[in-house]
């Protein structure tokens, strides 16, 4: 199992329950494929450094997981699929 530190953007034209509940349904795609959430941050609203997709803010969430590569790749291509998702990062952490 390999260390990972992920943060994606969720957009903000959503309700609050709706912006938790995205985030959520991002970190049960890495429980499902048998990773640890060793850490679990909500950043809250943030300004963004540049305009995405005609948002100027969005809602930062920060996991780190140890996780399998496959696990990784999951996350990856859901986060590409999500449409509640500005951006997202996967940074592997070296001990």
């Amino acid at each position: 199992m390999q260390k990972y530190e992920i943060m994606f953007i969720v957009k903000p034209d959503m309700e609050e329950a709706e912006i938790r509940k995205t985030a959520e349904s991002m970190k049960k795609v890495l429980t499902d494929a048998k990773a640890k959430v060793v850490e679990e941050k909500a950043m809250g609203q943030r300004e963004l450094a540049y305009e995405i997709r005609k948002f100027k803010t969005g809602y930062y969430y920060l996991l780190v997981v140890e996780a399998s590569k496959e696990a990784e790749q999951e996350f990856n291509r859901v986060a590409r699929i999500n449409e509640n998702l500005l951006r997202h990062l996967i940074v592997k952490v070296e001990d």
